[in-house]
């Protein structure tokens, strides 16, 4: 909900609420996920982008897949028009989200080398930048791959790239709406329900590399 939105519910709560309740009347036998798109597609007629972003990840954390988003842009191709969709891919791709890249749609990933294994000690949080993709590198203990977690450094509620000045200790909290997550697990531990993105690692040769 942008700002502005979010002050007219509490300034005139009488008249918005009517509004609001339309409009979860309308969906409530719809699953969450169909619900979720069919918001895609409104924000892409009307070119709304935050509201675009905003329920793209919604529909992501529903569990609808890439894929899915972009059928449902080409379903509504009668409606929209070739224009807005491809605005609605530009945003995508602006975003950076995980799985939209043609690689990760037909199932192709590779290794990205982030750092060597003793550069971190256990314990630490390091945020490395790789390959046009910036994550947080974190190390528990003194052994193999399953003592490092590797998370995407974007923030799963709006997809904002949260900085390394983030992170106090174990608690890495999102500048934008105050999410917070434990950097140990990925859990969301404040405001959010949704955790940190986590990559596939291993450690190869001294390496540390993830794969997304």
């Amino acid at each position: 909900m942008s700002d502005a939105l979010a002050y007219l519910v509490k300034a005139r709560p009488d008249a918005l609420g009517h509004y609001f309740k339309f409009l979860k009347e309308c969906g409530k036998h719809l699953d969450p996920k169909t619900r979720n798109l069919i918001s895609v597609i409104t924000k892409v007629h009307a070119q709304t982008e935050r509201g675009f972003k905003q329920y793209v990840n919604r529909a992501l954390r529903e569990g609808c897949t890439p894929m899915e988003v972009l059928d449902a842009l080409l379903m509504a191709f009668p409606a929209l028009g070739l224009a807005k969709i491809v605005w609605a891919a530009d945003l995508i791709l602006a975003m950076n989200l995980p799985g939209f890249s043609p690689e990760a749609l037909h199932g192709e990933s590779s290794w990205h080398d982030l750092l060597g294994a003793d550069e971190l000690p256990p314990g630490q949080t390091r945020r490395v930048e790789c390959d046009g993709r910036a994550v947080f590198v974190h190390r528990t203990g003194d052994g193999g791959s399953d003592d490092w977690h590797v998370y995407d450094s974007r923030c799963p509620h709006q997809t904002t790239d949260i900085p390394h000045l983030a992170l106090q200790g174990t608690r890495l909290t999102c500048p934008k709406h105050e999410w917070a997550f434990d950097i140990r697990s990925g859990r969301c531990v404040a405001k959010g329900d949704t955790p940190l993105t986590r990559w596939e690692c291993r450690v190869e040769g001294g390496r540390v590399q993830a794969r997304w």
